[in-house]
């Protein structure tokens, strides 16, 4: 088993901890949710995150079972991370942890974020009921990274990939995204400040975004 964390304890609980507790290794997960990923790829979703100390969170879960490292065929014929079926079982163990970070008072909602992280916050955000009946496939466009989310019957789905016919397509970089998502900006003032292009849709944008309502955090501690 890999990890240098071990609480000799028969807990499930904390067996997992010993898994996937280290630093770093629950967000390599992460950037592994929508697909594989060359180390190169993990390093720029973890711009803080030592490439010694990434190839050894690497080396832990592969050794656990949750990730593997295999090389692509032809054109590419390059090595990729990416999480096995049992590693996939963890996504909806970050979607329940986002939800309880979200009620922090001091996360730094200013703080860098990457394509992969936003896309499970969008997945773990949504609500079905807040979303009306919303029928819509977007393009979200982050520089060099396309992603495809399609809204039906009260479900939200994001793959990495251009869809071929979207509803609308909306570009931005991740910062703003997220104030989007948390409802700091609004879409029609991100997009007279520039900071955002949408083609297609308005409403259908402006719908999405309000199938994310945001929770009250809870209270500071006193001083």
């Amino acid at each position: 088993m890999g990890g240098t964390r071990n609480y000799g304890d028969a807990c499930a609980a904390a067996h997992a901890l010993d898994l996937v507790g280290e630093r770093w290794a629950l967000l390599v997960v992460r950037e592994l949710l929508l697909g594989p990923k060359r180390f190169s790829d993990l390093r720029a979703g973890l711009p803080n995150a030592g490439p010694n100390r990434l190839s050894q969170r690497l080396r832990e879960l592969e050794e656990s079972g949750i990730v593997r490292r295999r090389k692509l065929g032809p054109p590419g014929r390059f090595w990729v991370y990416e999480l096995t079926e049992w590693g996939r079982q963890l996504q909806p163990v970050l979607v329940h942890l986002g939800h309880w970070g979200r009620l922090s008072p001091f996360r730094d909602l200013d703080a860098g974020i990457s394509v992969d992280a936003l896309m499970l916050a969008l997945q773990g955000d949504f609500d079905a009921e807040a979303s009306g009946g919303l029928t819509a496939t977007y393009g979200l466009v982050f520089g060099d990274d396309h992603i495809t989310v399609r809204v039906s019957g009260g479900r939200i789905d994001v793959a990495r990939g251009e869809p071929s016919a979207p509803d609308a397509t909306l570009t931005a970089d991740t910062r703003t995204f997220a104030g989007l998502m948390t409802g700091r900006l609004g879409v029609q003032e991100a997009a007279s400040a520039g900071q955002v292009t949408v083609s297609g849709d308005l409403t259908a944008v402006e719908r999405l975004f309000a199938s994310l309502p945001r929770p009250s955090t809870v209270a500071a501690p006193p001083a």
